[in-house]
């Protein structure tokens, strides 16, 4: 799949926020004054930057408000209510925090489930789609929403924080050993895809256009294994390795600031590496797949 930046940053910044905002709501977290005022909106502006620059993937960015009307059966539609849910639900929860009001904590438990749903619809959306193997797994949400968590865990300064830095490596490495296998267990070939397979084993003889189309230019990303070795290792140093490294020195909030900026980095890498990395089966109607 194209690794589309827009879609890169949308997953991560707002997993990163609700993940953080799923911490402040269930009080794991409990600041007050203008440290209230500034954590609480560390965490609105990263799940609301990373919403805002999903509409950027949009045709038409005027069309994010139809995503609304399909709740019944689009995941993309349920994060989007589940997310508006869980913001309006936590703002009363920040302001009591910041102007000391004492607003009953379950209100804030309340979003802090919703901010783990609003995550867990989001690795839905890829989870879903059977023309993509690598990400019909279960792994999916369970990378999605283990980064969401420790990310909230950094954030926040739990102090089991490295262990979920830690998590996060492994929870990498699973999810790459079995996507790996996941296009050739799909036993999706040529012939399957063209509907040729009871005639024989097809073969490209002609590109079937003489231009890029949106399916070639969106479905069909082929990266190298090398590169992708590459960014595997750095990706399981950055957000994984180093972070737990760090945060297991007394260095303080210094310390913590550059635990969280490795980790955003690497989970950026990770994301790439999500999308770049997945077949998309309508590849092999053009030959671009094994």
């Amino acid at each position: 799949m194209h690794p589309a930046p827009s879609v890169i940053l949308f997953s991560t910044l707002s997993g990163l926020g609700f993940g953080f905002l799923a911490f402040l709501g269930a009080g794991l977290l409990i600041p007050s004054g203008w440290a209230a005022f500034f954590l609480w909106g560390l965490g609105y502006g990263l799940a609301l930057s990373g919403l805002l620059a999903a509409t950027f993937h949009l045709g038409n960015p005027k069309n994010a408000l139809k995503a609304f009307s399909q709740w019944r059966t689009s995941w993309l539609s349920r994060e989007a209510w589940a997310s508006v849910a869980t913001l309006l639900i936590l703002a009363p929860v920040a302001l009591s925090d910041w102007l000391g009001l004492g607003l009953p904590r379950i209100i804030g438990v309340v979003g802090a489930m919703l901010a783990l749903l609003t995550v867990f619809t989001t690795a839905m959306i890829y989870t879903q789609i059977k023309a993509v193997p690598r990400w019909q797994q279960t792994l999916t949400p369970v990378m999605f929403l283990t980064f969401a968590i420790a990310g909230g865990a950094l954030l926040s300064g739990q102090a089991w924080a490295p262990l979920a830095m830690l998590a996060v490596g492994g929870i990498l490495l699973a999810l790459w050993r079995q996507g790996d296998g996941a296009f050739a267990k799909a036993s999706q070939t040529m012939g399957t895809a063209t509907g040729l397979d009871r005639l024989g084993t097809p073969t490209v003889f002609e590109p079937a256009h003489t231009a890029g189309n949106y399916l070639m230019r969106e479905m069909i990303h082929v990266v190298g294994r090398k590169h992708a070795k590459k960014l595997r290792v750095l990706a399981l140093i950055l957000a994984s390795a180093m972070p737990a490294l760090i945060l297991l020195l007394p260095l303080g909030l210094p310390g913590l600031a550059v635990a969280a900026l490795l980790h955003l980095a690497g989970a950026l890498a990770a994301r790439w590496l999500f999308f770049a990395e997945a077949e998309h089966v309508v590849g092999l109607y053009y030959g671009a797949r094994d």
